[in-house]
């Protein structure tokens, strides 16, 4: 099996910036697999997690895992986190209409220098306008082609002492499609829809299925926390630990084999909806 994952990444690789990536990390998910069938434990022997939960024991079994990561990280080393078999980094870039979290131009230059898939998120703030936010977003996140999707991120702001109200669901729902609306037109890219348990039962349950989803469920798989989601990505532990970052970190897994992976790289979209969007304009080959 890995070998034939190997055939359909090396296919998909060619001279621009997004190939060079699945070309540079073939090698390293191919012996991260190799360790995993040795031990029979994880694809990724180098990371860890300080306090795992058995719940979540079946994010080992999925090949391709990165890590998300903000100002709380500290500086980090990126070629150890490439080393470490990182597949893909998420970075904090703005919350609200007024907040750059404060390292996202040195991590976002710092992953792209180490050849780790990166893409920039958008943390929502209830109580300012979809409209600021996204001016605020377009104005500090480079439209740089070779990036992930964007990511929008959908939670209560209960620890908020500015903004801990919750909203109603079609108000929370008119601002979410507005906001992903302008991702899309500014990268051109589908956005990814990032969300934990409670604001998922109580606004995206059986809403926006045409959006890839990253759901995050440290307890238990995510089929048994969020009702009838197909999701794309899994947050699941935020006490990670991984080479090059200091102290704990969300990781991440992606639902797919190696060559699902190499496809979303290519085309920025999951594989499972590829002819669906494709036929919208979007999907297009890198």
């Amino acid at each position: 099996m890995l070998l034939k994952n190997e055939i359909a990444l090396n296919l998909v690789a060619t001279r621009n910036p997004v190939r060079s990536w699945i070309r540079r990390l073939v090698p390293v998910a191919l012996a991260a697999g190799l360790a995993a069938c040795a031990s029979d434990t994880t694809f990724y022997p180098l990371k860890g997690d300080v306090k795992p939960h058995a719940g979540v024991a079946k994010a080992q079994k999925h090949p391709i895992h990165g890590i998300d990561i903000s100002k709380w990280q500290g500086p980090i080393d990126w070629a150890s986190v490439r080393g470490a078999g990182t597949q893909f980094a998420f970075i904090k870039a703005t919350e609200g209409g007024d907040h750059l979290d404060e390292r996202f131009r040195e991590n976002w230059e710092g992953a792209a220098r180490a050849g780790v898939p990166r893409g920039a998120y958008h943390f929502v703030f209830w109580c300012r306008s979809a409209q600021e936010q996204m001016a605020w977003f377009k104005q500090n996140v480079p439209n740089d082609p070779s990036a992930l999707p964007p990511v929008l991120d959908v939670e209560w702001n209960g620890h908020s002492q500015k903004c801990p109200k919750k909203l109603p669901k079609a108000q929370a729902l008119s601002m979410i499609q507005y906001m992903l609306d302008e991702m899309e037109r500014y990268t051109g890219k589908r956005p990814i829809i990032y969300t934990d348990i409670t604001f998922h039962k109580d606004v995206l349950e059986d809403e926006l299925p045409d959006y890839p989803h990253w759901v995050r469920s440290t307890a238990a798989e995510p089929e048994q926390r969020f009702a009838k989601r197909k999701w794309m990505l899994w947050q699941f532990t935020s006490t990670g630990r991984v080479p090059g970052v200091r102290g704990d970190v969300d990781r991440n897994a992606f639902y797919g084999t190696p060559a699902e992976w190499a496809s979303f790289l290519s085309t920025d979209c999951d594989p499972r909806d590829h002819r669906r969007l494709a036929d919208r304009g979007l999907c297009s080959s890198k």
